[in-house]
């Protein structure tokens, strides 16, 4: 299915390209520890999973069928921000990539952002694989309709 089915397909995107760059090790490594361009850092990937969807004061459930498919993508999205939310209150919001990836509790994040991503990207028909697109692929992507 393709992702723009959804009412709200901007925002599920954004979800999605939060929770992809959330879920991906290898990416964290060679990427924001690198310091590559066009990307940004955790702190615009939580950015891009909560903004528009508040996540952080109520559950993705309230989006089933607008930017969630079933409870089950919303059940498992709730848990990954729930998991990167709490670190960025012990770390801070401008910690370094570092600080995240450091932290006692990021491989279970990563968890939690992998079993949502690797959801999402299925009902949508993406291999949840591929690697994660840059922020401008993200902007032309969301600007078309």
């Amino acid at each position: 299915m393709p992702l723009n089915d959804m009412p709200w397909w901007r925002w599920r995107s954004n979800v999605r390209s939060a929770l992809h760059m959330l879920s991906d090790p290898a990416f964290q490594r060679d990427v924001w520890l690198a310091g590559v361009p066009g990307y940004g850092d955790v702190t615009d990937a939580v950015y891009r999973l909560v903004e528009d969807t508040w996540l952080d004061n109520w559950s993705a459930e309230k989006y089933v069928g607008t930017i969630f498919r079933d409870s089950q993508e919303a059940a498992l999205v709730d848990t990954a921000v729930l998991r990167v939310l709490r670190i960025m209150h012990q770390v801070g919001p401008d910690a370094p990539v570092t600080a995240y990836m450091e932290h006692e509790g990021w491989p279970e994040a990563v968890r939690a952002a992998r079993d949502a991503h690797v959801r999402m990207a299925a009902s949508d028909g993406d291999d949840p694989d591929a690697p994660p697109s840059t922020l401008e692929v993200l902007r032309i992507m969301t600007r078309s309709a």
